[in-house]
């Protein structure tokens, strides 16, 4: 059972929906990154209000947690080539 799948896998994989299945892969891993950018933004710029004097400790580590997002969108980029 296991090996028919694979082979199926292997035939779409090859066939015309190599196309659809990159513009799902990079769409996909696109959104969560998205969301978690809105999300981090916004609880960043309302520490930022609420305790003005803490302001560079939270954008510090608003940068590092923008940069760890951001690699989530660069493996979904790089599964896009991957795929064929």
């Amino acid at each position: 059972m296991v090996a028919v799948l694979v082979q199926a896998a292997g035939l779409l994989a090859a066939s015309a929906y190599a196309p659809i299945g990159k513009g799902l892969v990079y769409g996909l891993a696109a959104i969560g990154p998205g969301i978690g950018i809105g999300i981090l933004m916004g609880k960043s710029v309302e520490a930022m209000a609420r305790q003005p004097e803490a302001a560079g400790i939270v954008r510090g580590t608003m940068f590092i947690g923008i940069g760890i997002i951001e690699a989530l969108a660069l493996f979904g980029f790089v599964l896009f080539f991957i795929i064929t």
